[in-house]
């Protein structure tokens, strides 16, 4: 995301769990670790002159990852910065993709399936839009947008989880979804001059989830 090179510089959220990082080829300054108000956790540093949220949203349920992005959403609004990039794992569907989503009757029926009384991935019964909403109204841009075909750009399940959660080389197609995301501001957006998601090959064995690279074109001033 940034420029090529090593990157020497890391901030990690935290050591056990899911802990989520960051790292730079220039030196990264820690604004916060929130492990208390959030389900993983969120980290905020700052480097290039961008500050970064690094987000990993609540898995299992629509209310705390609406929550998790409204407290998100007003920390970025107290920024004195209008450079700002959201990444991460966001466990949540973009009004974007509803298009192609909407069609995926068996992977909604699965969801139903894996709720509780507790803990519930759909809102009112429906794929859950909201957080994402949230973050594309402030607005914070969806780098994919225009620059990838979405309906490709699944970021989850990968193969790796063959044989894992009922997890079958069919079932891994039928449920493909696009949950991990790059927003930014609209001045840094409008740097982006590359989008890909990794989602074919290699990457299938490495993770659950594929990765998602943009490359920005920062300037001096942005720095």
């Amino acid at each position: 995301m940034l420029p090529n090179g090593g990157h020497p510089y890391v901030q990690l959220l935290k050591e056990k769990g899911y802990p989520t990082a960051l790292t730079s080829k220039e030196p990264i300054i820690l604004i916060e670790r929130d492990v208390d108000n959030f389900w993983h956790g969120l980290l905020h540093v700052k480097t290039f002159g961008i500050d970064f949220f690094v987000v990993h949203l609540s898995p299992p349920d629509s209310d705390t990852r609406l929550i998790e992005a409204k407290q998100i959403k007003s920390r970025i609004k107290e920024l004195q910065n209008d450079s700002f990039i959201i990444l991460g794992d966001f466990n949540s569907h973009s009004p974007l993709d509803a298009y192609w989503l909407e069609t995926k009757k068996e992977l909604k029926e699965k969801i139903v399936g894996s709720d509780n009384e507790k803990y519930s991935n759909l809102r009112l019964g429906e794929f859950d839009y909201a957080p994402m909403s949230e973050f594309l109204s402030f607005p914070a841009i969806d780098l994919s947008l225009g620059k990838v075909d979405l309906e490709e750009s699944f970021t989850f399940p990968t193969p790796a989880l063959i044989g894992l959660y009922d997890q079958t080389p069919e079932t891994i197609v039928q449920n493909r979804v696009r949950i991990d995301y790059i927003l930014a501001s609209p001045s840094l957006a409008k740097t982006c001059t590359q989008v890909r998601i990794f989602n074919q090959g290699v990457p299938e064995t490495l993770s659950d989830h594929f990765p998602v690279m943009v490359e920005l074109q920062i300037s001096s001033e942005t720095k």
